[in-house]
């Protein structure tokens, strides 16, 4: 699966996940339960999938809610 990180950002929204903050490339967002992520967003270019992983757990999501958002 590839996504990329402006992909991601609009499925946590849907996810209820804020903006908090952006510096540089990298996104910060805080959660419904206070947890906070970060997301690379370098153009176009996917995340790779061991970041992709590392986020969603962060999160608090798993491979298969982010398939049934796509």
């Amino acid at each position: 699966m590839t996504v990329t990180g402006s992909q991601l950002i609009r499925i946590l929204k849907h996810q209820g996940f804020v903006v908090q903050r952006q510096k540089g490339s990298h996104v910060r967002l805080q959660g419904p339960q206070g947890q906070h992520v970060t997301v690379p967003v370098h153009g176009s270019r996917a995340l790779p999938s061991g970041t992709l992983v590392a986020i969603l757990r962060e999160a608090g999501l798993t491979v298969q809610d982010l398939e049934n958002r796509r």
